[in-house]
């Protein structure tokens, strides 16, 4: 994806708008409109327009400094940064709360969030005991996200905790033959700082690299809202990220704006009935829709409705879906909490709740696929006391909407809230329970369950009769740790893929949620032999058959004639260039993405890669060679002046040689005169002592001669043997020192 230009950032604060850039009321009514010039929707093409999991979203209850959004680690290039203190959207399609009001420049984020609890002491964080105790939930940090991955590192006394925690018990009931529907759904951390969640829901990894893109996350940033509210330079062309912006110094209209918005809403619907037949093609049957195909629908200043400018392409992707006989379900983020005691975060979670419902309303479903079509949430912080957040909770959710209450259901977390506390809540309310089968193996009652799949079985009969009551088909969630996961923290990561299948009813629709996503899926499939294992193959590494690529023909090289000529010549070519050009074989539209009529659309674990072309490895060109011309070490031509270089190097190198070899020599006669010097003296010695002191004075003489003599020769013989003159390295000296013999 291309960069974003900077200049794609809000040029002023939002107090600092004109009476006519007023943001437009809540919730407001929308109509449909032509648009003269259609806005690409590819962001790949188009820097104004990101995928879901590219932007920002900052926590509205952000507790602390790993809570907050942090601009340089999500490596984005913009010019605002969220408010800790602002009231901000709970649509997870929105990618920033609110604009900085006092300070346009960029800034850091601040160390310390807005009005919020404190974050957690040492002595709140103690090692992860074997299940923690409503004491210990009470201590956690109130937001954190219940689907986020777990941090990687641990200290020693945690994971000495955990180390010691009592082994799973599971179940070995296989759920055969399997008679359920499958769905896929992926999650994504951003940072190891950040206790946030992009949940990549819609979002089919084979089909968002096909060509062009089918994908339903397109989102973008408020400051491409309030920019596109003004005209583009040039009204007659397409916008472009450089050539064709919108000019700022033009009246700017709400409408327009909104028009910008609601293109790419379009463009996120349209692509969900590819998704379905895809889905469908490979025995896939339940999808979560992407919350944020409608971005900003439920803020508080630039939230609209969907209908009706979005009603007839909701209503065509229901009915794809009622004739295929797929489920279709949502899931509002972490921020959307019905327990918090502050009431911005209450309002904000009920604009989100029904944005959700009204987007399932649009779908048009049948019956029995509209009342399976449910909005999952989870129940969020504990706030310090969990009986209160449980008394908050039931009086917001009396004042929901009927609409929104027949789709609310309720799921378990691996952050605070278990099995056991919230099913007495869902039979108090008449609410369903989503049984979170690795959220269980995390957080779970140890005084009334053992970790594993096989103690939770017990409760099934109560679960699904949470959904019976409102006949509701009962759905349930799957997945599994990384392996080498040892803490709580860390086993909240989900791993790319899963190995089993858990012990649910053999007619369970069952969501995987896999880094993988359909790859997961197929994974299973190919396991078990479950329905549809033998629609797919293996893809072809970097190869993929089922899009319309342009072939390009290669350019041929003009020599340098005249015009006229050239004109001539090329005049004559053209319908023979034509006759011979290349026909490239056209898929039809719906055919694009599909795999093909071999199915290849699978690839073993960790080859992700095998989607994208094969990178081309340039190798350098090399240097052609004249004639009677050399290369040298690095390829480069041999020139006379490099030539001559080399041969002055060369000769000081063999010159250098020599003399390192004669000082070698010299040092070596030198050790050999000092030896015999030595062996002369020693020999004088003995005979003195025999013959008394007059033979010892003329020994003393001869010897003092022979001495002389033989040193003085040392430069030029030695022994009657020539020798080069000497070179008297560190062991030797030139200036050697002269003794008269003669006067001892």
């Amino acid at each position: 994806m291309p960069k974003r230009k900077s200049s794609a950032a809000l040029a002023q604060p939002l107090h600092m708008l004109d009476e006519d850039e007023v943001p437009p009321p809540k919730r407001r009514a929308s109509a449909p409109r032509a648009s003269k010039t259609k806005a690409l929707t590819n962001p790949d093409e188009n820097a104004n327009v990101l995928d879901a999991p590219d932007a920002l979203r900052a926590s509205p209850d952000a507790s602390g400094p790993d809570e907050q959004l942090e601009i340089d680690k999500a490596k984005q290039d913009t010019d605002f940064v969220g408010d800790a203190d602002s009231e901000a959207s709970l649509s997870d399609m929105s990618d920033i709360e609110s604009l900085v009001k006092t300070n346009p420049t960029p800034t850091k984020t601040p160390k310390q969030g807005g009005r919020a609890k404190k974050a957690p002491t040492e002595k709140d964080q103690k090692a992860v005991a074997p299940a923690k105790s409503n004491k210990d939930h009470a201590n956690e940090s109130q937001f954190l996200d219940p689907e986020a991955d777990g941090e990687d590192e641990a200290d020693e006394e945690e994971i000495q905790a955990a180390l010691s925690r009592p082994p799973p018990v599971n179940s070995d009931y296989l759920p055969l033959p399997w008679k359920g529907r499958l769905g896929y759904v992926r999650f994504l951390r951003f940072t190891a700082q950040w206790h946030r969640l992009t949940i990549q829901a819609c979002l089919n990894t084979y089909l968002r690299f096909s060509n062009p893109p089918v994908f339903s996350s397109r989102t973008c940033r408020i400051a491409s809202i309030l920019e596109n509210r003004h005209p583009l330079r040039d009204p007659n062309e397409p916008p472009h990220a450089t050539k064709n912006r919108p000019d700022r110094e033009q009246p700017a209209d709400v409408r327009r704006g909104q028009e910008f918005v609601e293109q790419l809403c379009l463009a996120n619907v349209r692509d969900i009935p590819k998704m379905l037949r895809w889905n469908d093609k490979y025995g896939i049957k339940f999808l979560r829709l992407s919350s944020e195909m409608f971005p900003f629908a439920s803020h508080e200043e630039y939230g609209y409705k969907l209908a009706p400018f979005a009603s007839e392409a909701l209503a065509e992707t229901g009915k794809v879906a009622a004739e295929l006989g797929h489920r279709l379900t949502t899931h509002p983020g972490q921020f959307t909490q019905l327990g918090s005691p502050r009431k911005s975060v209450i309002d904000n979670a009920l604009r989100d709740l029904d944005y959700h419902a009204e987007l399932l309303s649009l779908l048009k479903l049948p019956p029995q696929q509209n009342r399976d079509a449910v909005m999952i949430l989870h129940l969020g912080g504990v706030f310090g006391d969990k009986e209160a957040t449980l008394n908050r909770f039931r009086e917001n959710y009396a004042r929901l909407p009927q609409g929104v209450k027949d789709r609310l259901v309720l799921e378990n977390d691996d952050v605070s809230w278990s099995v056991h506390e919230l099913l007495p809540l869902c039979e108090e309310l008449n609410i369903p329970i989503v049984l979170d089968y690795h959220h269980h193996n995390i957080i779970f009652d140890p005084t009334q369950i053992r970790e594993g799949t096989k103690d939770i079985m017990d409760l099934y009969p109560r679960i699904l009769a949470t959904w019976k009551r409102k006949n509701i088909t009962p759905k349930m969630h799957y997945s599994e740790p990384t392996p080498a996961a040892i803490t709580g923290r860390q086993r909240r990561k989900h791993n790319p893929r899963v190995a089993t299948l858990p012990p649910c009813p053999p007619d369970m629709d069952l969501m995987i949620e896999a880094k993988d996503k359909e790859q997961a899926v197929f994974e299973l499939m190919r396991t078990f032999k479950l329905p549809g294992f033998n629609t797919f193959n293996d893809m072809l590494p970097h190869v993929r058959k089922d899009d319309n690529k342009p072939i390009k023909t290669p350019k041929k090289k003009t020599p340098k004639k005249k015009a006229k000529k050239i004109k001539e010549e090329e005049e004559e070519e053209e319908e023979e260039e034509e006759a011979a050009e290349p026909v490239q074989e056209i898929i039809p539209a719906e055919e694009v993405g599909m795999g093909g009529p071999e199915g290849r659309v699978y690839w073993p674990p960790g080859q992700e890669e095998w989607l994208r072309p094969k990178k081309k490895v340039v190798a350098p060109k090399k240097p052609k060679v004249p004639p009677g011309k050399e290369l040298d070490e690095k390829g480069r031509i041999i020139t006379p002046a490099m030539k001559k270089k080399m041969e002055k190097a060369e000769q000081d190198k063999v010159k250098e040689e020599e003399q390192d070899a004669a000082q070698a020599e010299g040092e070596k006669l030198a050790k050999e005169v000092e030896m015999e010097i030595g062996a002369v003296k020693g020999e004088e010695e003995v005979k003195g002592k025999g013959k008394g002191g007059k033979a010892k004075a003329k020994t003393n003489g001869a010897k003092a001669n022979g001495v002389m003599k033989t040193k003085s020769k040392v430069d030029g013989e030695v022994n009657g043997v020539e020798a080069p003159p000497a070179k008297l390295g560190r062991r030797g000296s030139g200036r050697a020192r002269k003794v008269d013999y003669a006067e001892e």
